[in-house]
């Protein structure tokens, strides 16, 4: 139903433009037209140009290319008419004395007057002083990915993205802009439109036309959420002309990129033989037990279960599909887009999946040459289905498969018990009931700007936003099935018997979470610009803005359901049953400004600021005032750059200082928390027979909580050379955060139920560089472009409240966040002369890992534990671009890599309760194999070197990707033409499409063994244009 409301208002909105836009032109036509001019319009290939725009100037007349490139169009005598497509350079012409035109479009490659989306406006691109980079929305279509943010690794210049996990519906990246800067939150502000807190991961590609990022001083504008920097995301408007029809639809098949490689049934019981002589026993499984199973001939008494193969398919489907049209006349243009997204799970008759439809309108109108305004709309409705259990307990199961226990019997019916009734096979689809999770997002947008004629260059800018997200959560927890056999029960037909047994809970249960969010943005600005005697640019901004949010959520628990087939609380029974709910609100009020300056375009300054009022901090702190400021100098405008110019194009270089803040932290910590609490410290008041829980305070306030304070240094040029063919971009950053919140290292006794507050004592310094080169260039029908983006930064806490007495080599200050301690790992024990040798953790033998005696004293304990100098984020990260065109075909290859970052590779529950990895069992030590560089094998996590964190399971989490690799064919229009279409594209993609990293079995982004895995994806698509 809400496909069919979405089809039926795309259409009948279309024929509305349709009529608006033939109407104008009958009017302008009876009213003023005097001579009819016709042309052609064509590439640098000479290739037709099919829907560019041709308006006469200072009208509403105005008509589009058709599919030869051929136009006409009735004008006034002596009318100048503007001819502009996307990607070209614009041109103005003059029609008197003149009918007929054929003109050549230039593609503009320098783009050093585009207009760049900055904070609360734009600004050419030749005059930014700040290190801001930017991506066009087309670079995100040729990546269908259901997740935005997936699409960005790699792409931009210092924003750093890691994908977890490739759940459907849970699929987000990490975002970090110059990586991690705090203790803290280190999420970037996102800004859609020009309101703030909007989501990034779920907006369409198709909607988008660019994406900025603000790295440096820039970000200064948007105060205290951009201290780890902003992410502007401008979506698509209307163009003046026709309506333009764009369908694009693209389906494909995902697959883990990699999927663990585990021992089968034999040698899985000649290794718990093993562990039955290291523990002092006799084998549990004899030679010829053994070999039935490596013969596998009766596969009710000797399977061979692989797991993962059992409860994955070979491949899950994906699809994308949108449709959209824009055009418009003068007085009003539109945009208005549909799409819709489906992604199942990798899983066997999955109940994993996620679905999600949005529409958007985009609409700009002028009331008359001094008023404008815009409307903006758009709906986000999203389905996500999961079964009763995680991915994280899902993939622990597989974890714990052994392969001589069944995942299905050979008759088809449910195996057997792995452990607290769970079997991964039964626990992905429904039979255990569902978890769904749907989100609906309502956002509306408005502006209004009236320009003063008495005052040129002065004009009020008003916006307002009210976004909307409604949650309602089900999870419907139901009894299972499981059958098990005791090895030697048979019926009279000789088939094994089947024993049921029942999981889970006893009778069906019910929780049920209902939740509301509204945000309301309120702003007005005052812009001005002028240029004074024709050298001197002037450009000032002056704006306050108002932030309002209100949370509330209900849920409610019900049991004791007498059948399965009512999933609704009124089902439930009255005993047992809970409801719960909540609320808060918060308030913002900034007032902000810019100033920007230049001289002949050459010698550019800016200066940003504002000033935040947060409800986060007590009412005597509750404002921070935070600059920026940036200069820049177009060297390449300089009289002495004279014979330069002929090979370097453009030079600019740049530097900025500025203050942002951070108020990502609990609210009200300035008031003491009083709250319920569980466990031996609960207070109880006695009234008769009545007992109850009284109010206890949880946390000491700090009354002098304030504002986490990024100071940011940014030193950087840009040049283009070769007529803008090669592009070069360079950036030096350095960003000190200071008052960041934590925790001193004194205590109070446990018994009080207090916490100390937290305190801005912390202090961490990040730093790095940025680097970009591209060169594109034309040979004839043979177009190639190349570009590299390098980015390094690293970061180091310079102070927190260590723990007293700690050795140095312990410490935090001085490394990286979150950097973890691990006992050193250097070797194997060969033999038990060399256990005796060396010192060694209590009941060590031949075969185990030995830990590094660090502090030289004799003894293995917590002392020669080693503070590590990487993380799980990487310090270098880039992206390699190849693209190539020939005639009608093209191909894009995109690389990404990163490197610096470690994964804890720890496959924990094996043994007697779960399988091994080939990677660890083959090679291992043996008393056969004393050199081995693996350790014997294990049960469980009881040998020391698998209960406390080493390096022997660290490793370097380096990859090399072909992220994206894109081949296309736009067909020839001849051929597209002839069935009425402007253009049409046929493209097959593929993303992670090979991945290179000395990891086995586990993808190098992902953080867990237990993560779903990350997802490969082979698409083919097709692009209409109408």
């Amino acid at each position: 139903m809400r496909t069919v409301f979405i089809l039926l208002f795309t259409c009948v909105f279309c024929s509305m433009a349709e009529i608006g836009y033939s109407h104008e032109s009958k009017v302008q036509n009876q009213q003023q037209l005097k001579k009819q001019i016709t042309g052609t319009i064509v590439d640098g290939k000479g290739e037709p140009i099919i829907g560019a725009n041709i308006i006469e100037e200072g009208t509403t007349n105005g008509t589009i290319t058709d599919i030869d490139g051929q136009f006409s169009l009735n004008v006034t005598d002596n009318a100048t008419i503007k001819v502009s497509y996307i990607g070209y350079l614009e041109q103005i012409i003059n029609t008197a004395g003149r009918t007929t035109f054929d003109l050549t479009l230039q593609e503009d490659t320098k783009s050093l007057e585009e207009l760049v989306v900055i904070g609360y406006g734009t600004q050419k691109q030749a005059t930014i002083t700040g290190a801001i980079s930017t991506l066009e929305g087309k670079e995100l279509t040729a990546v269908p990915t259901a997740n935005l943010t997936n699409s960005l690794a790699g792409k931009i210049p210092g924003l750093v993205v890691m994908t977890r996990s490739g759940e459907p519906g849970s699929d987000g990246s990490t975002l970090r802009i110059r990586g991690a800067n705090t203790l803290g939150d280190n999420s970037p502000l996102v800004v859609v439109d020009g309101i703030s807190n909007r989501d990034l991961q779920r907006l369409d590609p198709n909607d988008i036309e660019s994406i900025t990022v603000l790295k440096d001083a820039s970000a200064a504008i948007y105060g205290s959420k951009a201290a780890n920097g902003v992410i502007l995301v401008t979506t698509k408007r209307g163009q003046q002309g026709k309506p333009q029809v764009q369908f694009s639809y693209n389906e494909g098949r995902s697959m883990p990129t990699v999927i663990p490689k585990s021992i089968d049934s034999a040698t899985y019981l000649e290794v718990l033989n093993e562990i039955s002589v290291y523990q002092g026993q006799a084998p549990k499984y004899s030679n010829e037990e053994i070999e039935n199973y490596r013969k596998g001939g009766d596969p009710w008494l000797y399977p061979n279960t692989d797991w993962f193969a059992e409860t994955f398919k070979s491949s899950a489907p994906q699809r994308n599909a949108n449709l959209s049209i824009s055009g418009g006349q003068n007085y009003l243009t539109y945009f208005v887009s549909v799409g819709t997204t489906f992604q199942d799970a990798i899983y066997k008759n999955s109940a994993t999946n996620y679905k999600q439809q949005n529409i958007r309108v985009n609409l700009d109108g002028k009331l008359n040459d001094y008023v404008s305004y815009g409307v903006d709309m758009s709906a986000l409705f999203q389905n996500r289905n999961y079964p009763t259990r995680s991915a994280g307990d899902i993939f622990n199961m597989l974890r714990r498969g052994k392969p001589n226990m069944h995942a299905y019997w050979p008759n088809g019916m449910n195996g057997p018990d792995i452990e607290y009734g769970n079997n991964p096979v039964v626990i992905t689809t429904n039979q255990t009931g569902y978890d769904r999770n749907k989100r609906t997002d309502l956002l509306l947008g408005a502006n209004v700007e009236v320009k003063l004629p008495w005052v040129k260059g002065l004009s009020f800018r008003g916006n307002a936003a009210v976004d909307n997200r409604y949650i309602n959560d089900k999870l419907w927890q139901i009894p299972w099935y499981l059958y098990s056999w005791d090895g030697t029960s048979y019926d009279s037909g000789g088939e094994p018997i089947l024993v049921e047994g029942k999981k889970g809970f006893v009778d069906p249960q019910l929780t049920q979470e209902m939740g509301q969010n509204k945000n309301i943005t309120l702003n007005g600005l005052i812009n001005y610009e002028q240029t004074f005697n024709e050298d001197h640019n002037f450009k000032a901004l002056l704006g306050m803005e108002r932030y309002s949010g209100d949370y509330m959520n209900f849920s409610a628990f019900r049991k004791n359901y007498v059948s399965p087939a009512l999933d609704e609380l009124f089902a439930g029974g009255d005993a047992e049953k809970d409801n719960n709910g909540s609320s808060s609100v918060e308030e913002r009020m900034n007032y902000f400004g810019r100033v920007n300056y230049d001289y002949q375009n050459k010698y550019l300054l800016e200066f940003v600021w504002r000033y935040d009022g947060s409800f986060i901090f007590p009412e005597e702190g509750r404002f921070g005032f935070f600059p920026g400021v940036s200069l820049g100098w177009r060297i390449s405008e300089e009289p002495f750059w004279g014979g330069l110019k002929n090979t370097v194009d453009y030079m600019k270089i740049r530097g900025s200082w500025g203050q942002t803040g951070n108020d990502r932290i609990d609210a009200y910590q300035y008031l003491s928390s009083f709250g319920y609490v569980t466990g031996s410290t609960n207070i109880y008041v006695f009234n008769g027979n009545v007992e109850s829980k009284m109010l206890q305070e949880l946390r000491i306030p700090n009354r002098n909580v304030t504002w986490e304070v990024a100071n940011q240094s940014n030193i950087g040029f840009d040049a283009q050379m070769f007529d803008g063919k090669l592009g070069l971009n360079a950036d030096y950053f350095y960003n000190l955060r200071s008052n960041i919140l934590w925790t001193r290292n004194a205590s109070v006794p446990g018994s009080t139920g207090l916490t100390l507050p937290r305190e801005n004592i912390g202090e961490v310094e990040n730093q790095g560089f940025e680097f970009v080169i591209s060169y594109r260039n034309q040979l004839s029908d043979l177009g190639y472009n190349i570009s590299l983006n390098l980015n390094f930064n690293k970061n180091k806490i310079l102070f927190w409240d260590e723990t007293p007495g700690i050795p140095e080599y312990q410490q935090s200050t001085g490394r990286p966040m979150n950097a973890s301690l691990y006992y050193n790992a250097i070797g194997i024990f060969r033999d038990a002369d060399h256990l005796a040798s060396y010192p060694h953790w209590g009941g060590a033998r031949p075969g185990d890992v030995i830990f590094e005696d660090v502090n030289k004293d004799g003894v293995i304990d917590g002392l020669d534990r080693v503070r590590s100098e990487k993380t799980d984020l990487p310090t270098h990260v880039g992206g390699l671009n190849l693209g190539l065109d020939y005639k009608n075909f093209y191909m894009n290859l995109f690389f990404q890599w990163a490197t610096g970052a470690v994964r804890y590779d720890y496959y924990e529950m094996q043994g007697e309760a779960g399988n091994y990895l080939k990677r660890d069992v083959e090679g291992r030590w043996t008393t056969d194999n004393i050199d081995a560089v693996k350790p014997r094998i294990w049960n469980r996590y009881f040998e020391y070197w698998r209960s406390n964190a080493n390096t022997y399971w660290l490793h370097n989490a380096n990859y090399l990707r072909l992220k994206n690799l894109e081949i296309g064919y736009n067909v020839p229009q001849s051929l597209t033409r002839k069935v009425y279409l402007q253009g049409a594209t046929i493209y097959f993609t593929g993303t992670n499409f090979l991945t290179f990293t000395g990891i086995k079995d586990f993808d190098p982004e992902t953080t867990s063994p237990t993560a779903y895995p990350l997802n490969k994806v082979y698409n083919i698509g097709v692009l209409l244009t109408f």
